[in-house]
């Protein structure tokens, strides 16, 4: 095995002159074909002037001799910048990729190379598939081998993979409203930069390691480019099992769409930290956002309990309401669109500054935060009662459907949107709802169930126009068990002490128009 340190190219590279490119073969049972897989890589990816090369073999515990083929071929070309590794332990082909991609981190690549051991893609295409890299042009590079379909099954490729192929690829483009090729091809090159902006290391071990990575890539918005190469198949064993990669491929394309509706979560297709976390808008159809914006007449004072980013204030404003956002932290959009803004802990806030006749006080999605919903309600009603405000809540149904499939086959987990959110402390469902404000003093005018926010998951797409008006057809055959969320418009009991204030007008009124004020 050859130190890389020792080449003369490296030195260069080390002095920024010219970019660094990795090829990261992966390897298993390749003692047949590693060492012609080495010897077709171009002369001009070596002896380029324009990038350091370097090859990284790691054989993933492989019971032949592929190391020590690669291992013998290294030591007999010392002039190639050649490093050979080996698992002690089998990581599995999406495993044995994060090693390399890690690899080409630390080491400080530019642009690395996922190639074969086992010769099924051609090395005679590295330059191609490395120039839209080291130009800037793309962020990752496919080689598909169904640009042009038909020369696939000249390749050999059996015709079950074929079918299989174009099969899966259709529906995962639809799934994830994109229009690639192929998403089965193993001949891909990326930028070290656009790896280091996803989290790989989250991916499956498995090959669908590779359908995970495009999502990935999709939903971070990297740009993604695809040239044809040709296609190889030979007589070596796959150890692709057909129907597990299948269902594989398409419940993580699945998956990472329901995420957004926050029924579902994994660290793989998390890409924000808490801390830059934002909320979106959900006006359009039918959301959270949308009902209690339908609910409030032109002209009204609002509380708007919890405003985040402050998209309703924007919203009521175009109502001419009179909006006072309330939150942690108010946010520039929120002060100029409100009326008042209020910055404060709304576990601790009072309530206790004069804000006039309040018409309506919005509480979306904001009470399973609390720790004590029900001060919030106490305090609200103490303070407003006399007002008659409608007092409109929004919350996650814990009920929803799918969650209680989740529960029955022993699932259970947070996210960071949705019924599930990891802030949550309290969970509710209509039922819990409901008797949590009627022993708070309100009386519940109505309930609603609103559906799933598909355009929020899959984009405003006739595909969620379609998923919404199924889910608004189920919730009219049972809101408990088919609401994404539950709304309701609720309005605050008069407090004894209100009560006792009117016992005593009452009295007064009695006293100056019954019979005692004719005497």
């Amino acid at each position: 095995m050859q130190d890389t340190s020792t080449n003369t190219n490296n030195s260069t590279a080390a002095r920024g002159a010219i970019k660094k490119v990795l090829i990261f073969i992966t390897c298993y049972n390749d003692e047949k074909s590693i060492e012609s897989v080495l010897e077709r890589i171009p002369k001009d990816i070596w002896e380029s002037n324009r990038f350091y090369t370097e090859i990284l073999i790691i054989d993933d515990q492989s019971p032949d001799k592929t190391f020590y083929v690669a291992d013998d071929f290294s030591r007999r070309h010392p002039q190639w910048n050649l490093t050979i590794l080996y698992n002690p332990k089998s990581q599995g082909y999406g495993g044995n990729q994060k090693i390399g991609y890690c690899y080409a981190a630390k080491k400080g690549f530019d642009a690395v190379v996922l190639l074969h051991g086992n010769g099924r893609y051609a090395p005679e295409y590295l330059g191609q598939m490395l120039e839209p890299i080291l130009t800037g042009q793309a962020d990752a590079v496919l080689g598909s081998r169904m640009i042009h379909r038909l020369d696939a099954l000249k390749g050999r490729m059996p015709l079950h993979k074929w079918l299989g192929n174009q099969l899966l690829t259709f529906i995962q483009n639809r799934i994830l409203n994109c229009r690639l090729s192929e998403f089965h091809t193993g001949y891909r090159a990326y930028s070290v930069a656009a790896l280091a902006a996803i989290p790989f290391e989250h991916n499956s071990d498995y090959f669908d390691f590779d359908t995970d990575i495009i999502i990935q890539l999709l939903d971070n918005h990297k740009r993604i480019r695809e040239i044809t190469v040709p296609t190889f198949y030979g007589n070596e064993i796959s150890r692709v099992k057909g129907i597990r990669y299948a269902v594989r491929v398409i419940r993580s394309s699945i998956l990472s769409r329901v995420m957004r509706l926050g029924i579902y979560y994994h660290p793989k297709f998390d890409y924000e930290p808490s801390s830059n976390y934002r909320y979106k808008e959900k006006f359009g159809y039918s959301s959270s956002q949308q009902f209690a914006l339908d609910q409030v007449a032109g002209g009204s004072t609002v509380l708007d309990i919890g405003c985040g980013p402050g998209f309703m204030a924007k919203r009521l404003a175009q109502k001419n309401a009179k909006t006072v956002s309330i939150d942690l932290q108010i946010r520039t959009e929120a002060v100029e669109n409100s009326w008042k803004c209020v910055e404060t802990d709304v576990d601790k806030y009072e309530f206790n500054e004069d804000f006039g006749k309040v018409d309506y006080i919005l509480a979306l999605d904001i009470i399973e935060h609390l720790k004590s919903p029900e001060r919030l309600l106490q305090i609200l009603r103490q303070r407003f009662s006399r007002d008659i405000p409608n007092v409109i809540i929004t919350t996650g149904n814990i009920a929803f459907f799918t969650l209680r499939i989740a529960l029955l086959f022993d699932s259970f987990n947070y996210g960071k949107r949705g019924v599930l959110d990891m802030d949550h402390t309290r969970l509710f469902t209509f039922s819990t709802l409901q008797r949590t404000l009627e022993i708070n003093g309100y009386d519940v005018v109505k309930k609603y169930g609103i559906p799933a926010p598909f355009p929020l998951a899959i984009g405003d797409r006739p595909l969620a126009c379609f998923l919404l008006r199924v889910n608004r057809l189920l919730i009219f055959l049972s809101k408990s068990l088919f609401s994404y969320q539950i709304a309701v418009i609720a309005k605050p009991r008069p407090t004894l002490e209100h009560l006792l204030e009117d016992a005593h007008q009452g009295k007064n009124k009695k006293l100056n128009t019954g019979p005692a004020a004719e005497v």
